[in-house]
This record gives C-alpha cells, structure tokens and sequence, in this order.
C-alpha cells in the first residue's frame, strides 16, 4: 500500500548519487531518448504495438511521462552523469495497478551505451533508499518481463525477490519485491 498523501513528493529532482543527477525529464530529451526507442532488442520487453515505429514509441512514452506527472502517478526522471553531463537513461518510482492493488515500482531504463555501467543499480538502489526513508509504501516492486534477464539481476542486486509472475499490461511479468522491513533489516547487518 502506497501510503505518501502528497504524491509529488515521489519524484526524485534535485537528488544525487555518486555518479548520477536526477532531473525532471523535458521534452528536450525526446530525440536523445528516441536511440532507446530504435532499439528492437529492448523494446520487446515493453508493452507497444509491434506495428509502432520507434518514432511512435517514443512519443508514447514521452506522453505517459507527462501524463504521470499530471496526475501525480510518480514518474521517470532523467539521470544525468555528473562528470560528463550526459544523459544516461531514465528511472523513477511509479504508481501502478498490478492485479488490483496499487503498488510503487521501481522503474529504470538505461540508454544502449550506458549499459553494464552500474547506472541501473545505482540509480534503483536510490529510488528504493529514497522511497523508504521517506515512508513512501510498505514495499516497493519492479515489474520485469519474463526474459529481460539483465533487469531482473539489477531487481536482484537491489535486495528485491521474486514475488509473482503476472500479465500487465497484456504482457507476462515477473514481480520483484523489497519490504521496508527487508531493506531495514540489511542496513542492521551492515552495521
């Protein structure tokens, strides 16, 4: 259950890591994002018409972005190395419906060449730290296509389990869970 009243407070701007900014994704990124886009391997994993061109698919996303910040349904943002300025991918917590229950996901997509980097982990690994501190929900998800393996080991790495395997979206999904407990008990045993 997502417990945060006021759900502007979900994104991420202004926040660091050690490598990476987040920012508020503008519509200045759309031709940088549209090489994601054009990426056949990754795109499978998405829930677009096969027919779409990577065009469409781009402006789709882009229209879900905006509409999500409109209705306070969380959203992307942009993550920006710090050193070189580049933009390398998107990631963000999310408000979905998954099989009738309002869940918070941890949703992260990375640029081609960013990938392998760490940036995925890094950045997930914020979103989590970021939405538990602040009391967001009980747990947090990632809602994972069954074949996308290199999602699934950042789901992994972020302390996350497998809890179901779902269809979203007309799509087969793997569901990936962290508790706050879960999350807390890791930062005991670290110390």
């Amino acid at each position: 259950m997502i417990k945060v009243a006021d759900r502007s407070k979900l994104w991420l701007f202004g926040q660091e890591t050690e490598r990476l900014s987040f920012r508020r994704l503008h519509e200045d990124d759309f031709d940088t994002w549209l090489s994601f886009c054009e990426d056949s391997e990754i795109m499978r994993y998405f829930a677009f018409s096969e027919t779409a061109s990577a065009l469409e698919k781009c402006r789709q996303w882009f229209d879900k972005i905006a509409w999500r910040y409109e209705n306070l349904k969380g959203g992307m943002n942009a993550l920006i190395d710090t050193k070189s300025g580049k933009f390398v991918g998107q990631c963000g917590l999310l408000v979905h419906t998954v099989d009738d229950m309002e869940e918070l996901e941890i949703g992260y997509s990375l640029m081609p060449e960013s990938r392998g980097s760490g940036y995925a982990l890094e950045a997930a690994r914020k979103c989590r730290d970021f939405a538990f501190q602040h009391d967001f929900s009980d747990s947090l998800i990632s809602i994972i296509h069954p074949d996308n393996v290199a999602s699934q080991l950042v789901a992994l790495k972020n302390g996350m389990k497998l809890s179901k395997q779902t269809t979203y979206n007309g799509m087969p999904v793997n569901v990936y869970r962290i508790t706050k407990e879960e999350w807390e008990n890791t930062l005991e045993n670290k110390k």
